[in-house]
């Protein structure tokens, strides 16, 4: 009956694993789940159309010192009540009702010669459009991570959910046993009631494994827009890669100097800062070259019948006087957006200097974590085998084995948490150093098979 037993929980055991460690020939790569995600996620199409929508910014600054040409025509017809001395009665008046009709067309060129509103706009909208484009590179440097984190996520979900089917199953088997001994009276009802409670356990683990699947599935394919099916595994003899800069020091200069985020908020602050001479200029005086060319015909009464055309060139000058205090008050208020600028600045630039240390901590510790935890599951496996030995022999209960197994099974979990927070580690590393490009995808999915 013992031998029994032990065969078929370690049938139980083997499944478990080629359920953990097979791949699937209809499964979704990482690298496909990257480039569904770049055409479905929606955090990233806002960033895409929020750059489509910034590049204009560019063009709308240029053109407040670019020419400004307007046409107008008017077409009326007229009928006017004119009361005028009679000219052939003294000291009387005529009232009559003439109809006509008048037209006009005009054509207007106005030229700035200066403008400081419309500089400061033109110099606002190239740091605008500068802005929107660092801003859709970070987005992209965030798709990425969003999509390893959440395949990752994934995968390790699965593999709880093997970890506590196996347990329940194996538990489910040992009651089967406890029961048979327990008729054959060579059983406790203690063991009984040991095994019960576990099994208990062990099925409330399995319902809490399965909804979690659900919910890290249903993430992954808000992500990438489609339903994920069948994952990718990572290789059973996955090792960290060596990195090419390892002080943090390094990476710490290469964030200061590429993060996009960084360099976004940067463009932020000078936005601000160019925001504030914009709204100065509303003291200082407009001047206009204006062309004008027009034409008209019976244009008023008194030129009933009369066509003109006129060609004129000239300045125009505008002297803002007062405006109510608008100006310094907007000014102020500028000065005071400089400074939430500034200070958004110093926050981003610190999340993103403690994110890199987190992330160059979890890469740098990984290696030796990961070392130990193969160590561990193969010692996991020696310890199995040992205790199916010893149970043989009548030197170790049943019992033994079932804690060998959970121990083993925990060891495969913990070492594949590990193997995915380091690839999640190392992405958030090169995002947040500003040096992740989408060959860093193809890298990691090599990984998986």
């Amino acid at each position: 009956m013992t031998s029994i037993r032990t065969s078929r929980l370690r049938t139980l055991v083997a499944g478990a694993l080629l359920l953990a460690a097979a791949g699937s020939a209809g499964a979704i790569t990482l690298e496909q789940a990257y480039q569904a995600a770049l055409k479905n996620d929606p955090v990233f199409r806002m960033r895409y159309f929020e750059n489509e929508s910034g590049k204009e910014n560019r063009i709308l600054g240029r053109a407040q010192l670019l020419p400004q040409i307007s046409a107008s025509h008017s077409f009326n017809r007229n009928i006017t009540d004119r009361l005028q001395p009679s000219q052939r009665v003294a000291n009387t008046q005529v009232l009559d009702h003439p109809r006509y009709l008048s037209r006009s067309s005009v054509v207007q060129l106005r030229q700035p010669l200066f403008n400081m509103d419309g500089i400061q706009r033109y110099r606002q909208g190239k740091v605008q459009s500068e802005q929107a484009e660092q801003a859709y590179e970070a987005g992209l440097d965030e798709v990425s991570v969003r999509v390893v984190s959440a395949y990752m996520d994934a995968l390790f979900a699965e593999d709880q959910l093997a970890l506590a089917r196996v347990q329940r199953d194996a538990y489910l088997e040992h009651q089967k046993v406890n029961t048979r001994l327990f008729q054959l009276g060579e059983g406790t009802r203690t063991d009984m009631l040991e095994i019960q409670a576990r099994l208990d356990l062990a099925e409330a683990q399995l319902v809490e494994a399965q909804d979690n699947v659900v919910a890290v599935r249903n993430t992954l394919a808000g992500v990438i827009g489609t339903d994920p099916g069948t994952l990718d595994q990572l290789a059973e003899n996955f090792r960290p890669v060596t990195l090419n800069v390892g002080s943090f020091e390094e990476w710490r200069s290469l964030a200061l100097a590429r993060n996009n985020t960084l360099a976004a908020t940067r463009l932020g602050v000078e936005n601000a800062r160019l925001d504030i001479n914009r709204n100065r200029a509303g003291h200082l005086p407009r001047v206009d070259l204006i062309a004008a060319y027009s034409k008209s015909d019976s244009e008023t009464l008194n030129y009933l019948g009369v066509e003109s055309t006129n060609r004129a060139l000239g300045f125009q000058i505008n002297f803002p006087i007062y405006s109510g205090g608008s100006v310094n008050a907007t000014t102020r208020q500028a000065a005071a957006n400089l400074g939430r600028a500034q200070a958004e600045l110093d926050a981003r630039s610190n999340e993103i200097l403690i994110e890199l240390r987190r992330a160059h901590d979890l890469v740098l510790s990984s290696g030796r974590k990961i070392d130990a935890l193969v160590k561990a599951v193969d010692s996991g496996k020696l310890l199995m085998t040992a205790t199916e030995k010893s149970i043989k022999g009548g030197v170790r209960i049943n019992l033994d084995l079932l804690n060998a197994q959970q121990q083993l099974f925990t060891s495969q979990r913990d070492l594949a948490q590990a193997r995915y927070s380091y690839l999640v580690g190392l992405m958030r590393l090169r995002a947040a150093a500003g040096t992740l490009e989408p060959e860093s995808i193809r890298e990691i999915a090599a990984f998986f098979r």
